[in-house]
């Protein structure tokens, strides 16, 4: 099979969606300039460079109650400040209930049972709990072709990390399981793990 995107796929879902997998999760907690926090799960993310650490993700669409985007972005735009949250298994059901699109003035914490807690370096709350948590500054945000399609950047300026999750001085995932997004409604978690040494090593 062959397709041209703009042409149409002629399948009853689009496959571009479960290309790209599994994907990472981010689930970003900003707050707004009135102190409303918010909790969302972006699955177009990953790290861009170790030196300094970096991260990026992807906010696509918009909510009528927000100028042409999401929560997330307009509270990011408004404060300069982010946290990303590491998702794992357990907290799969939590994650599904904030993405809801609740109106701009809903704590999603309070919504999906979570518990906030303050960053270190930002003006921002972080999921209490969860494997590891990122604190964020934003670098840049670069406008997508595409309606309301945008990419943030951002500088790791602090890192939380949950003690149980370190095993030997190595951060282990195959203590929590991490959730992955696989496009569509499917998800996965990572449960298998395996070294892969390179040939000159």
């Amino acid at each position: 099979m062959f397709y041209r995107p703009e042409e149409g796929h002629g399948l009853p879902h689009n496959p571009f969606n479960a290309l790209i997998a599994p994907r990472p999760i981010a689930w970003v907690s900003t707050r707004d300039g009135d102190g409303v926090a918010n909790l969302a799960p972006y699955s177009f993310f990953n790290g861009t460079a170790y030196v300094p650490p970096q991260i990026m993700f992807a906010s696509t669409g918009a909510k009528p109650d927000q100028d042409n985007t999401k929560d997330t972005l307009a509270n990011i735009r408004a404060t300069g400040v982010f946290c990303i949250n590491i998702v794992e298994e357990a907290m799969k059901d939590a994650m599904n209930v904030s993405t809801t699109g609740f109106d701009k003035d809903v704590d999603e914490f309070e919504r999906a049972g979570l518990t906030a807690a303050p960053c270190d370096t930002i003006e921002c709350p972080r999921l209490d709990g969860a494997p590891a948590s990122l604190e964020c500054k934003v670098t840049q945000i670069v406008q997508l072709p595409g309606a309301a399609n945008y990419v943030v950047h951002g500088e790791v300026i602090g890192i939380h990390l949950r003690d149980n999750c370190i095993v030997d001085g190595r951060f282990d995932v195959s203590t929590f399981r991490p959730l992955a997004r696989l496009g569509y409604r499917d998800y996965s978690v990572v449960d298998n793990v395996f070294e892969l040494k390179r040939p000159d090593d």
